[in-house]
């Protein structure tokens, strides 16, 4: 006995073995434990703790003779432990009630549920797998994680979760670990267990750390095959082994021992080490003092099973100094040959109670003897929730690494000067990648069988996105490129600047034999949507980028690598509670929506929702028009009718004005001298854009070129096919003569000013700035706007004559025009003063989708600035968002609308601040912003459709009774 003590001193000198100080299954009120385990072992037959040493496979998506079969498990085997396979939530629930009933003790349940109860049940929350928890640097996201699903497991009465796995992965061709690790280092992968330890077991579900003593550095799945490692103790304690010990010193309820061959701790090399007594008693008992619960890996593995009989591998286990066998093959016979070891005195009482005392402490840590039936109701919504997705995202969001950033290319900046492609590699889906991408700006998708088409096609961009996707299924699906995709990757980035941004492993990068042409990478770890949706994010700079590789590829980048990259303010695309807004409460605008349509208010429409920069609601209802043939898509666009005057007039004023080309006080005549001597000449900037300048509402241009009688249109005016003369399109084969321009004007001009002083809603006031500005810039209304602000807004779904860049399936029509034009309105403006400008009016004419309207309105509540670049001065934005004439009752600020002041007008909810701002539309759109709340809201429409007569969505103020839903579902 001295000599043996002595060895163990010698290791732990030599080795640095510390002994387990804790006994991590004894629990606060350790007495009541005793007390408990004691009441049960003292009562139990040799059979019945044999049955304790079990954790018999179950299955919820198998027949009633499964079923019949482990209830015989237990009743006439006493099989104290079941681990639980694939099947539903629902099911499991069920038979583990039924189960529990039949057990004369409580049986402990396990589950292999690394990234979540998913990866063995349906309809259940899968979380991101090791290696992508590895590359968080925040390791308190990990302890959530585990907070998680220790929480998920305690919910369907699940005690012991077989994660986390430790191995150090070292060896890319890791063939059954590689994903499941948190990577190659040896602190990190200490790190992250200990954290997700804690947090799982803080739940009271065991922890269990896999596979001892490592299968990180092997070649071969020990499903399959006894793996062989021919490393020296030296080599073993500093990597393998490293982490036991720190997770032992943090409380690892339980180890995993592994199936594996390892010469320096077991000669005989066809044992294996699950098997060894060297490895489970001397090692990891003894020396490494561990005193928690010990599981032998699967026994119905390769590893295992071609080592002898079932019975004969389950009593060597034990025998080596495991508690619990996983998964055994032979119950029967192995509780006959247990019993005649016994006999024969090669099996003891004493050992085998050893581990049944340690299986009943386990039990009790668990809460077992407190045992109740999982309750059934809401149980799949209870495994589902918005705070799992909450947490989902943010572990993505800090996993994504960008490794390679030449010039700090990520995130895009100045979008105007950029044409993106992207391009395609791998065998699986990167849909949603694309999808993101084009929240933000033009992204066209390039794609051939042929190289060399691909690279033609690619001739026009100057920044080609790569994603390169791979299944996504499972961690152990292949990450490889083809070596026609390694061809492909090099060609495209010889020629162009590349992303190229990786949706599986970062060992996928090993195969890259040169980086040199691929100016960055981007590590995204996982195809799933979210990450596809995340990383695309990500590279607009939503947010800034914090991964950090977990794995060293080659001596080019070092574990730990991960560049950090810069959030330019641009939208981030979410879910509502991630900007403290209640999913519950919005979707009641799934309800207000139902009665749009039910009562034909409009035929289909758009509804947007952001919140401190973060749009969590993007929706499209119904149909283009009442024939319901097109769904209504987010990227289809509407006539914005007046929304033109916030969206294209007034960033165009408010820049002219910050460069005094516009200031507020000039009069009409200093911005526009022919208006000097009229009766307009002294109305001033402010007063225009306040609707305080006593302009009339509206001109109806258009009845004084049509027959007064008839109300024809007159040949005098207009023509079917353009000419010199007649080159203003206002209708599809409708032409009208050149200089009428002109003649509205002139109309504006000579119109009579209002008697009355006060505020009256006016358009005219536009078609004098479109004019003072295009004077001003020499260029005309629609390029201004464009060139200045959508372009590097990425608004290319923002538009005027909207026909010249997209197909009329994209463009939701407007009216069934029966009094001007006698047409379908689809791609030309509604509004008939602005068709007679062109298309281009300072008031009418803009056409856009919701996600577009909401960067320009976001742009506006970040005072100016957005996607990195300032467009307009703080102050700026101030002094437009002001009233100047409230004294007067003018509720308008400069340009944009504000709150009633009479609480009888319903221009809002009623519920937004008083800083707030935005207009509405004459077609049926609307869009508001709250500096107080944080809140963008839009709504687009074709309540026109089919006629203008429709005014059930005003009637109904349906626009602002979601926008009080919205006011609603603010969480703080």
């Amino acid at each position: 006995m001295k000599k043996k003590l002595a060895l163990i001193v010698l290791l732990i000198s030599v080795f640095g073995f510390q002994a387990q100080s804790i006994d991590p299954l004894r629990t606060k009120d350790f007495e009541a434990q005793k007390i408990w385990v004691d009441s049960i072992l003292n009562n139990m037959s040799t059979d019945e703790k044999i049955g304790q040493l079990f954790m018999v496979q179950a299955y919820s998506n198998l027949d009633k003779k499964h079923e019949d079969f482990i209830t015989e498990m237990i009743t006439k085997y006493h099989v104290g432990n079941l681990i639980f396979m694939q099947g539903t939530p629902e099911k499991q629930a069920e038979l583990n009630n039924k189960y529990q009933a039949a057990a004369k003790v409580p049986l402990m349940i396990g589950f292999d549920g690394e990234w979540g109860l998913d990866m063995r049940l349906d309809n259940t929350y899968r979380f991101p797998w090791n290696m992508t928890l590895g590359a968080i640097r925040n390791d308190s996201l990990v302890k959530q994680f585990g907070e998680h699903l220790g929480k998920h497991c305690k919910r369907l009465g699940i005690h012991v979760n077989f994660a986390p796995v430790v191995d150090i992965n070292v060896n890319p061709e890791n063939p059954i670990i590689g994903n499941r690790s948190f990577g190659e280092s040896k602190e990190n992968v200490t790190q992250k267990a200990i954290a997700f330890t804690q947090g799982m077991q803080s739940y009271g579900v065991l922890a269990n750390a896999k596979h001892f003593p490592g299968h990180g550095d092997t070649a071969a799945d020990s499903h399959h095959t006894l793996p062989f490692l021919d490393f020296d103790m030296a080599r073993l304690d500093s990597i393998e082994l490293y982490p036991y010990k720190r997770v032992f010193d943090a409380g690892m309820t339980s180890v995993m021992t592994a199936h594996l061959s390892i010469p320096s701790l077991e000669p005989n090399t066809s044992l294996p080490t699950s098997l060894s007594k060297k490895v489970v008693t001397d090692l990891l008992q003894q020396k490494m003092g561990f005193l928690g619960l010990i599981i032998t890996d699967g026994l119905n593995m390769k590893g295992a099973t071609d080592y002898a009989t079932s019975a004969e591998i389950d009593l060597a286990a034990i025998q080596a100094g495991n508690d619990l066998l996983l998964i055994p093959q032979d119950v029967p016979a192995t509780v006959k040959l247990m019993k005649n070891a016994i006999a024969l005195k090669t099996l003891s009482e004493e050992r085998l109670d050893f581990s049944v005392r340690k299986i009943l402490k386990a039990k009790y840590w668990a809460g077992l003897h407190n045992y109740k039936p999982i309750v059934l109701e809401n149980l799949r919504e209870d495994l589902n929730t918005v705070e799992d997705d909450l947490l989902h995202r943010e572990l993505v969001k800090n996993s994504i690494t960008v490794v390679k950033n030449l010039q700090g290319n990520i995130p895009i900046r100045n979008l105007e000067k950029k044409k993106i492609a992207y391009v395609e590699l791998g065998d699986d889906s990167g849909e949603s990648f694309v999808k993101m991408l084009k929240n933000y700006t033009k992204v066209d998708v390039i794609s051939d069988k042929n190289l060399d088409q691909v690279l033609k096609k690619l001739k026009p961009y100057n920044s080609v996105i790569i994603g390169f996707h791979k299944s996504n299924l499972h961690p152990w699906k292949s990450y490889k490129f083809s070596n026609k995709e390694l061809v492909w990757l090099q060609e495209i980035a010889r020629e162009k600047d590349v992303i190229l941004d990786v949706f599986t492993s970062p060992y996928s990068l090993l195969q890259v034999k040169s980086f040199t042409n691929i100016e960055n990478i981007i590590v995204s770890y996982q195809n799933s949507k979210l990450a596809q949706e995340l990383s695309a994010q990500l590279i607009f700079g939503a947010f800034g980028a914090k991964g950090k590789l977990p794995v060293s590829i080659r001596d080019e980048y070092a574990e730990g690598h991960g560049l950090i990259t810069s959030n330019l303010s641009r939208f981030e695309y979410t879910t509502p509670e991630a900007a403290k807004l209640s999913s519950k409460k919005l979707a009641l605008i799934d309800k207000m929506a139902d009665t749009i349509l039910k009562e034909k208010m409009a035929p289909g429409f758009q509804v947007l929702v952001a919140r401190n920069g973060k749009v969590v609601f993007n929706k499209s209802y119904g149909y283009h028009t009442d024939e319901k043939r097109i769904l209504v898509e987010n990227s289809d666009l509407y006539d914005l009718a007046s929304l033109t005057k916030i969206l294209a007039s007034l960033p165009l004023i408010m820049k002219a004005e910050e460069e005094h080309k516009l200031p507020l006080s000039a009069s009409l005549k200093d911005i526009l001298p022919s208006f000097t001597s009229s009766n307009k000449e002294k109305v001033t900037v402010k007063e225009i854009l306040s609707h305080f300048g006593q302009l009339k509402a509206w001109i109806p241009f258009y009845k004084d070129t049509q027959d007064s009688i008839s109300g024809k249109n007159l040949a005098t005016f207009y023509r079917k096919k353009k000419s010199n003369k007649f080159d203003i399109k206002v209708a599809e084969n409708l032409f009208l003569k050149h200089n009428y321009k002109d003649s509205i004007y002139k109309y504006i001009k000579e119109a009579d000013q209002r008697e009355r002083t006060g505020y009256k809603y006016s358009d005219l006031g536009y078609y004098l700035f479109k004019e003072a500005l295009e004077n001003q810039y020499k260029k005309p209304l629609n390029t201004l706007v464009d060139e200045e602000f959508y372009q590097s807004l990425g608004a290319d779904r923002t538009t005027y004559l909207p026909l010249k860049k997209f197909t009329r399936n994209d463009i939701v029509p407007t009216e069934k025009d029966d009094y001007y034009r006698k047409q379908l309105l689809q791609g030309y403006v509604h509004d008939m003063g602005a068709a007679m400008m062109g298309g281009v009016g300072g008031h009418a004419g803009l056409f856009a989708n919701a996600n577009d309207v909401a960067k320009i309105m976001q742009m506006y509540l970040q005072k100016g600035f957005y996607g990195g670049k300032r467009y307009l001065k703080t102050e700026t934005v101030d002094k437009f968002n002001h009233r100047y004439f409230s004294n007067e009752k003018v509720r308008r600020g400069l340009g944009f609308d504000k709150p009633q002041l009479n609480p009888r007008v319903k221009a809002t909810c009623g519920c937004v601040s008083d800083e707030s701002f935005g207009h509405s539309g004459f077609t049926g759109t609307y869009t508001w912003a709250d500096p107080q709340s944080g809140i963008v809201y839009v709504f687009l429409s074709n309540r026109v459709y089919p006629t203008m007569e429709n005014r059930g969505l005003i009637k109904s103020n349906a626009r602002t009774k979601i926008q009080q839903i919205i006011q609603d579902a603010i969480l703080d």
